[in-house]
């Protein structure tokens, strides 16, 4: 039935570049990307720790209501991301500690609520990768429906199951999984090209003409 229902996750991206984009920040992800998908600034972190990296497993939840997410908890596989679209509703948390330390024992990768958590202290003081928009005491429903492993989309940013999903303290990024290498590629060459850029900072030899001659090329007036 369309909107209660549980798909099976045909496909996933590979572990291969799991690894390899754990070293990226989500920054450089998102610039090569030409900055146009993001989770969105509301979209935070709550906990303590590095990257999240890993495969898709989606949901598409009633705002306020977590029937679907327990299910996805109980058949994602290890390194697994759970990302929730609940609407970003924060009226009721749709998850908290129990079901946090749950994913954490089944070795799941991180959860991503679009919407509200609760538990926010105890989970900011652990390691294991949350992010969310807000922070509610109000319990959830468990009524459904909802659906699992379907397209969902995330302030226009359309995250397909198994797709390659990255956070870290700047936010949230989706890859799709076919794109995964020529990501990693630009990725990495613009990680490499800012990583000299901080050390000729440091060494004082930062080369700033550029931004004279962006003037220029503009037509920017300079009287001073």
């Amino acid at each position: 039935m369309i909107g209660f229902r549980i798909c099976k996750r045909e496909r996933k991206v590979d572990a291969k570049w799991v690894e390899a984009f754990r070293a990226l920040p989500v920054a450089n992800i998102s610039d090569v990307m030409s900055r146009m998908s993001a989770g969105g600034a509301a979209l935070r972190p709550f906990y303590t720790g590095g990257n999240m990296v890993g495969p898709a497993v989606t949901v598409k939840a009633r705002p306020g209501d977590n029937l679907m997410v327990h299910k996805a908890l109980d058949i994602a596989e290890p390194g697994d991301i759970i990302v929730v679209d609940a609407g970003g509703d924060l009226s009721n948390a749709i998850i908290g500690e129990l079901m946090v330390a749950h994913a954490e024992k089944r070795g799941l990768g991180g959860v991503v609520i679009y919407g509200a958590i609760r538990d926010s202290a105890e989970l900011l003081a652990g390691s294991f990768p949350v992010f969310a928009c807000g922070v509610t005491h109000r319990g959830p429903y468990k009524d459904g429906p909802g659906e699992v492993n379907v397209p969902i989309a995330i302030n226009g940013m359309v995250i397909n199951p198994g797709d390659l999903i990255c956070g870290d303290a700047d936010g949230l990024v989706s890859v799709a999984m076919d794109s995964a290498e020529q990501i990693f590629e630009a990725a990495s060459k613009k990680h490499a090209a800012e990583t000299k850029q901080m050390e000729n900072i440091k060494a004082g030899k930062n080369d700033r003409a550029w931004v004279d001659a962006a003037l220029t090329k503009l037509g920017c007036e300079v009287s001073a």
